[in-house]
């Protein structure tokens, strides 16, 4: 039988190809162990939708999010004491925490691990002995769960896209010069009506050497910008768009187009009430308002800010059986490629849903709220 779309409101689809690549080993000896059904391939692929009217459609409505962090503990105490070691790898972004299995925490632990991460944008768990379906249950708990239309997922677990630079490879050659994978700075589903919040991406297989992640920090790229710059931008709006194109079913001539959104450029996390620059080079447009040269000459500033100022990220090397989470409305990431494919990596990965971005003028910056600030953020040119 082949396979559907993911849901019954996408009228027209196109059949996906049957994968037959062969499982890496660690990656098949989770599955296994998980009772994972491998019998009719791996992974599985939903037929894809062929419209973007039918896109929209399926995620048209909002619906109340309730944050994780913000209901939490501001002292962390069960999460921390629950733990053997807890490090920050930067200054600004990245925590590791040791002795804790994700798939054992409670309530209260899992409320204190999301307002941590919403504190230090990814944390990062080794040695996890975790499950695709324990990974849905956990992401089930932070927010809706994404189930993409078109993207390899898990034998029956909707919800826990496949993380398979190998599979993609099939798809689209990768090289030296042109890498594969998701390596490029980007934010995942920021076309969404109600963006990501917090991914949780566990790696069963990875590179020898290689297939680092890297994350830059939304809080600290915005505070990086001159108090009078940010006025500039605080409050605007931005065009932002999917990464896969679809056809419009009344003007299929028209060639491939994406979903479209429009959010905040600068948003606020709902748990630390910190402004965070939102934008990302492969999937923010444009500004709204602004002529299409005056926008792009103010976003790639922003993305160049992002992007170049290095104290501002953390460069995490994976090793097997790894999970990382991190805040979507906070951070963009970028995956290595520099293992070129010679070795296998593969994950699983469960994105929960969060509110629909917004922003407030009164809200403080991460450093102000710290009590960080130098004289440099402070000074403003001209008179008082």
């Amino acid at each position: 039988m082949a396979p559907s779309a993911i849901d019954e409101r996408i009228k027209d689809v196109v059949e996906q190809r049957k994968d037959t690549l062969g499982l890496p080993g660690p990656a098949l000896q989770r599955l296994k162990k998980a009772g994972i059904d491998l019998s009719n391939g791996y992974p599985y692929r939903p037929a894809r939708p062929l419209y973007l009217q039918d896109v929209y459609n399926i995620r048209s409505k909002e619906w109340k999010h309730d944050d994780a962090g913000a209901r939490a503990d501001k002292s962390k105490s069960a999460l921390f004491s629950a733990a053997t070691k807890v490090t920050d790898l930067t200054a600004h972004i990245g925590t590791e925490i040791e002795g804790l299995q994700l798939k054992d925490l409670t309530n209260q632990q899992k409320d204190e691990l999301a307002l941590l991460i919403a504190e230090r944008s990814v944390v990062f768990f080794r040695d996890q002995d975790i499950s695709p379906q324990q990974q849905l249950e956990l992401g089930k708990y932070y927010g809706e769960v994404e189930i993409h239309p078109q993207v390899p997922q898990v034998p029956g677990n909707l919800g826990v896209t496949v993380i398979w630079p190998d599979l993609y490879a099939t798809e689209r050659a990768a090289n030296f010069r042109n890498p594969g994978g998701a390596s490029r700075w980007h934010t995942d589903l920021v076309h969404e009506l109600q963006p990501a919040g917090i991914t949780h991406l566990h790696n069963d297989t990875i590179p020898p050497v290689g297939g680092d992640t890297l994350w830059a920090s939304g809080y600290s790229a915005y505070e990086k910008l001159s108090p009078d710059f940010r006025k500039i931008i605080d409050g605007k709006l931005a065009v932002y768009r999917s990464a896969h194109p679809y056809l419009d079913r009344d003007h299929p001539e028209a060639g491939p187009k994406f979903v479209e959104r429009i959010h905040p450029l600068v948003r606020v996390h709902p748990a630390t009430g910190w402004k965070a620059l939102w934008v990302n080079r492969a999937m923010t447009d444009r500004i709204v308002g602004l002529d299409r040269a005056e926008s792009d000459v103010i976003l790639n500033y922003l993305y160049d800010v992002y992007e170049k100022n290095v104290d501002i990220q953390v460069r995490f090397r994976w090793t097997p059986n790894t999970s990382a989470l991190w805040d979507n409305r906070i951070t963009m990431h970028n995956a290595s490629w520099d293992y070129g494919g010679k070795h296998p990596r593969h994950g699983t990965r469960v994105t929960s849903l969060a509110e629909k971005p917004y922003f407030d003028s009164t809200a403080p910056t991460r450093r102000e709220a710290l009590g960080l600030l130098d004289e440099s953020e402070k000074q403003v040119d001209g008179p008082a």
